[in-house]
């Protein structure tokens, strides 16, 4: 079955078609794609999606819609994230999602503005595919470190935790981080909002007793291609990377104390991260610390596959007649 899954979020809209076969649980890319459009840029702030933010999401869905018709995609599931949660304006960006893929896939897409639980549940799935057959130990904890939210997710087969916090990538940096390097001052401050939620996760999300430590996300992957030093952004390098944590932590330090010139400079680097990498990083480095010392880890691995493709196979379940629906 082909499918199309949209990954709205904070930061960043992504776009997966794939054949998937439900009953194996694996799924084959057709496309991959990733644009920065900033949905959530100000929402902390002012509550409600900028003008010109949606302009730039809904532009990216209509060409999605076309690309998902062009592909032969049978179904659609579009989700979104934090933004979306947070504005006041969501349905104006709903109802422009639902004119946009009426009118260039054929057919009304609704976009889901899905909880923080779900996110997080899909995310795993996604993310945890493929571990077992690598020897990666259970159980997982699953840290998808998105814009604008961060999902801590525990389990094995299955999950047994989750929980949703309101750090991440863009909401750091419009909080905190707002000189070129970031002062110590501002980085205390953030650290101290970080530490909170990593807190308030921890009270639903067990750190103790994790067998692996498993970061998803544009932040997490741009951290590994920089602890990698890779010559260009290499999501085969990246994907199932297993890096000790002192190599982690120091890549997630040397970004936050670099300039954004010299993050820019960076040949793996996404234009579109150069202004929050260093607050990524921040969160990232935190979570590591905090894990390492209650879990004892000694490495940490990425994952390139996340809820994008957690959504793809929550697509192909639900229109399975042998499956029992999510």
């Amino acid at each position: 079955m082909r499918v199309g899954a949209i990954d709205c979020g904070t930061n960043s809209i992504r776009l997966l078609v794939a054949d998937v076969d439900p009953v194996a649980g694996e799924l084959r890319d057709v496309t991959r794609r990733m644009e920065v459009v900033r949905l959530g840029l100000g929402v902390d702030r002012t509550g409600v999606i900028a003008p010109e933010s949606m302009d730039r999401t809904l532009r990216m869905a209509r060409t999605y819609a076309a690309q998902c018709r062009e592909l032969g995609a049978e179904q659609v599931r579009f989700v979104a994230t934090s933004a979306s949660r947070d504005a006041r304006n969501a349905a104006d960006f709903i109802e422009g999602v639902r004119a946009a893929f009426h009118d260039h896939w054929g057919a009304d897409v609704l976009p889901e503005v899905v909880t923080g639980h779900e996110e997080a549940s899909l995310s795993f799935r996604g993310a945890t595919g493929g571990l077992a057959a690598h020897g990666v130990p259970g159980p997982c904890l699953v840290v998808d470190l998105g814009g604008g939210s961060t999902e801590f997710v525990r389990g094995t087969a299955d999950v047994d935790a989750a929980r949703s916090v309101d750090i991440g990538c863009v909401r750091m940096t419009e909080r905190h981080l707002h000189s070129d390097p970031p002062t110590q001052a501002e980085i205390e401050a953030a650290t101290a909002d970080i530490d909170q939620a990593i807190d308030e996760a921890a009270r639903t999300v067990s750190l103790t007793g994790v067998g692996a430590l498993v970061g998803l996300a544009g932040s997490v992957t741009t951290v590994t291609a920089h602890a990698l030093q890779l010559p260009t952004y290499d999501p085969a390098r990246i994907h199932l990377s297993r890096l000790p944590v002192d190599q982690v932590l120091e890549a997630c330090s040397d970004l936050l104390r670099r300039t954004h010139a010299e993050r820019a400079a960076l040949p793996f680097m996404h234009e579109g991260r150069v202004d929050v990498i260093g607050a990524g990083a921040l969160v990232w480095r935190r979570i590591v610390e905090r894990v390492a010392a209650e879990s004892g880890i000694t490495e940490v691995v990425t994952s390139e596959h996340d809820i994008l493709d957690g959504i793809a196979l929550s697509v192909a379940t639900a229109h399975d007649p042998s499956r029992p629906a999510d």
